[in-house]
């Protein structure tokens, strides 16, 4: 089975949202992780609240750091606006996703961003059935 992880620096919207989207759609085929440099406490209220939308509840959800990820090399990472802050991880495939950062946003923002991951997300898992 394939561990892919999704990286962002405080794993509280984006990587957040991207690991629920892969483990959604890679059920069964892969393993999904998020992790960010500098985790915040709580996932963001406005990433909470477009997920219901999508009848997902992620407001149990906790960012978490790169030291607590329970696999230590990973098939693929993908960095959401991590840049240079996140360390490197052992990895086969390196991939950058151009995605903004939401954080100082309206609620709209964040639902732009949710649907730009969903679809990201879906074609990756549909490429890895390829």
């Amino acid at each position: 089975m394939r561990n892919i992880l999704f990286v962002c620096v405080e794993n509280a919207g984006r990587s957040q949202m991207a690991e629920v989207f892969g483990n959604s759609f890679g059920y069964g085929k892969i393993k999904v992780f998020s992790a960010g440099s500098k985790p915040r406490k709580h996932v963001h209220e406005y990433a909470v609240e477009v997920m219901k939308e999508k009848h997902i509840d992620i407001s149990n959800s906790n960012p978490k750091g790169f030291d607590v990820l329970p696999v230590a090399r990973f098939d693929c990472v993908v960095n959401i606006g991590c840049e240079d802050e996140c360390p490197v991880v052992p990895v086969r495939e390196v991939l950058t996703w151009d995605i903004p950062d939401p954080k100082n946003g309206s609620v709209e923002n964040y639902r732009k961003v949710r649907n730009i991951i969903e679809k990201k997300v879906k074609t990756m898992m549909e490429a890895l059935d390829n």
